[in-house]
Protein backbone atom coordinates (compact mmCIF):
# COMPACT_ATOMS: atom_id res chain seq x y z
CA UNK A 1 0.00 0.00 0.00
CA UNK A 2 1.32 3.46 -0.94
CA UNK A 3 0.40 6.46 1.18
CA UNK A 4 1.61 10.01 1.58
CA UNK A 5 3.78 10.23 4.68
CA UNK A 6 4.69 13.18 6.85
CA UNK A 7 8.42 13.32 7.55
CA UNK A 8 7.93 16.18 9.99
CA UNK A 9 6.64 13.44 12.29
CA UNK A 10 9.67 12.20 14.28
CA UNK A 11 8.75 8.50 14.15
CA UNK A 12 8.07 8.54 10.41
CA UNK A 13 11.28 10.48 9.74
CA UNK A 14 13.20 7.85 11.71
CA UNK A 15 11.61 5.06 9.63
CA UNK A 16 12.39 6.89 6.37
CA UNK A 17 15.99 7.48 7.44
CA UNK A 18 16.38 3.80 8.31
CA UNK A 19 15.23 2.77 4.82
CA UNK A 20 17.34 5.48 3.21
CA UNK A 21 20.57 4.52 4.98
CA UNK A 22 20.14 0.83 4.20
CA UNK A 23 19.26 1.51 0.57
CA UNK A 24 21.96 4.08 -0.15
CA UNK A 25 24.66 1.96 1.51
CA UNK A 26 24.00 -0.52 -1.30
CA UNK A 27 24.32 2.27 -3.88
CA UNK A 28 27.53 3.47 -2.22
CA UNK A 29 28.99 0.00 -2.64
CA UNK A 30 27.87 -0.17 -6.28
CA UNK A 31 29.41 3.18 -7.18
CA UNK A 32 32.38 2.74 -4.84
CA UNK A 33 31.79 6.08 -3.14
CA UNK A 34 30.66 6.30 0.46
CA UNK A 35 30.53 10.08 0.74
CA UNK A 36 27.14 10.65 -0.86
CA UNK A 37 24.56 13.11 0.50
CA UNK A 38 21.84 10.53 1.35
CA UNK A 39 24.25 8.84 3.77
CA UNK A 40 24.83 12.17 5.57
CA UNK A 41 21.13 12.88 6.17
CA UNK A 42 19.71 12.96 9.68
CA UNK A 43 16.15 12.94 10.96
CA UNK A 44 16.41 16.71 11.21
CA UNK A 45 17.64 17.24 7.63
CA UNK A 46 14.89 14.97 6.31
CA UNK A 47 12.30 16.93 8.24
CA UNK A 48 13.51 20.19 6.67
CA UNK A 49 14.09 19.01 3.08
CA UNK A 50 10.82 20.33 1.64
CA UNK A 51 10.09 17.19 -0.37
CA UNK A 52 6.76 15.35 -0.52
CA UNK A 53 7.17 11.74 0.58
CA UNK A 54 5.18 8.60 -0.21
CA UNK A 55 5.77 5.31 1.52
CA UNK A 56 5.20 1.74 0.42
CA UNK A 57 4.24 -0.48 3.31
CA UNK A 58 4.77 -4.24 3.47
CA UNK A 59 2.82 -5.88 6.30
CA UNK A 60 2.77 -2.60 8.23
CA UNK A 61 6.50 -1.96 7.74
CA UNK A 62 7.96 0.82 5.57
CA UNK A 63 9.62 -1.03 2.70
CA UNK A 64 10.16 1.74 0.16
CA UNK A 65 9.95 5.50 -0.24
CA UNK A 66 9.76 8.02 -3.06
CA UNK A 67 10.03 11.76 -2.61
CA UNK A 68 9.38 14.54 -5.09
CA UNK A 69 9.43 18.27 -5.52
CA UNK A 70 7.04 19.70 -8.08
CA UNK A 71 7.75 23.01 -9.76
CA UNK A 72 5.43 23.94 -12.61
CA UNK A 73 5.33 21.01 -14.99
CA UNK A 74 8.50 19.38 -13.62
CA UNK A 75 8.24 16.47 -11.20
CA UNK A 76 11.69 16.12 -9.69
CA UNK A 77 12.19 12.73 -8.09
CA UNK A 78 14.65 13.38 -5.28
CA UNK A 79 14.68 9.94 -3.67
CA UNK A 80 13.55 6.50 -4.70
CA UNK A 81 14.66 3.90 -2.23
CA UNK A 82 13.76 0.38 -1.20
CA UNK A 83 15.02 -1.38 1.89
CA UNK A 84 17.44 -4.13 0.74
CA UNK A 85 15.34 -6.85 2.37
CA UNK A 86 12.56 -5.87 -0.06
CA UNK A 87 14.67 -5.69 -3.23
CA UNK A 88 13.28 -7.43 -6.32
CA UNK A 89 9.65 -7.25 -5.20
CA UNK A 90 8.62 -4.54 -7.66
CA UNK A 91 8.36 -1.84 -4.99
CA UNK A 92 10.43 0.76 -6.85
CA UNK A 93 8.31 0.26 -9.97
CA UNK A 94 5.08 0.62 -7.99
CA UNK A 95 6.31 3.82 -6.35
CA UNK A 96 7.39 5.28 -9.69
CA UNK A 97 4.10 4.28 -11.33
CA UNK A 98 2.23 5.89 -8.44
CA UNK A 99 3.97 9.23 -9.01
CA UNK A 100 3.42 9.03 -12.76
CA UNK A 101 -0.28 8.22 -12.40
CA UNK A 102 -0.97 11.13 -10.05
CA UNK A 103 0.16 13.94 -12.33
CA UNK A 104 -2.20 16.65 -13.42
CA UNK A 105 -1.22 17.31 -17.03
CA UNK A 106 1.71 17.33 -19.41
CA UNK A 107 4.69 16.89 -17.16
CA UNK A 108 8.33 16.02 -17.28
CA UNK A 109 9.72 13.69 -14.66
CA UNK A 110 13.40 14.10 -13.85
CA UNK A 111 15.69 11.93 -11.76
CA UNK A 112 19.41 11.34 -11.28
CA UNK A 113 21.58 8.56 -9.93
CA UNK A 114 25.21 7.59 -9.60
CA UNK A 115 26.63 6.85 -13.06
CA UNK A 116 28.05 3.55 -11.83
CA UNK A 117 24.69 2.45 -10.37
CA UNK A 118 23.87 0.12 -13.25
CA UNK A 119 20.74 -1.40 -11.63
CA UNK A 120 19.18 2.08 -11.20
CA UNK A 121 20.22 3.19 -14.69
CA UNK A 122 18.72 0.04 -16.18
CA UNK A 123 15.54 0.56 -14.12
CA UNK A 124 15.04 4.14 -15.31
CA UNK A 125 15.73 3.28 -18.96
CA UNK A 126 13.32 0.34 -18.75
CA UNK A 127 10.75 2.72 -17.25
CA UNK A 128 10.95 5.02 -20.27
CA UNK A 129 13.43 7.60 -19.03
CA UNK A 130 16.00 9.04 -21.44
CA UNK A 131 19.55 9.91 -20.40
CA UNK A 132 20.02 13.68 -20.51
CA UNK A 133 23.56 14.05 -19.27
CA UNK A 134 26.32 13.14 -16.90
CA UNK A 135 28.14 15.42 -14.47
CA UNK A 136 31.40 14.66 -12.71
CA UNK A 137 30.91 15.61 -9.06
CA UNK A 138 34.43 14.73 -7.96
CA UNK A 139 37.13 12.23 -8.80
CA UNK A 140 35.46 8.83 -9.04
CA UNK A 141 31.89 10.12 -8.76
CA UNK A 142 29.60 11.09 -11.62
CA UNK A 143 25.84 11.61 -11.61
CA UNK A 144 23.65 10.69 -14.60
CA UNK A 145 20.39 12.56 -15.12
CA UNK A 146 17.29 11.27 -16.86
CA UNK A 147 13.95 12.64 -17.93
CA UNK A 148 10.65 11.31 -19.10
CA UNK A 149 8.01 13.40 -20.79
CA UNK A 150 4.49 12.24 -20.38
CA UNK A 151 1.11 13.37 -21.53
CA UNK A 152 -2.00 12.74 -19.51
CA UNK A 153 -5.06 11.47 -21.33
CA UNK A 154 -7.78 14.04 -20.81
CA UNK A 155 -11.30 12.71 -20.84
Amino acid sequence: MIIKIDVTNQKIAEEVLSVQLASYKVEAELIDCYDIPPLRDTVSTLQRCGETFYGYYVDGELGGVISVKIEGDIIDIHRLMVHPKHFRKGIAKRLLDFIESHGEGDETLIVSTGSKNTPAISFYKKSGFVKMGEVKVKEGLSITSFEKKRKRNYR
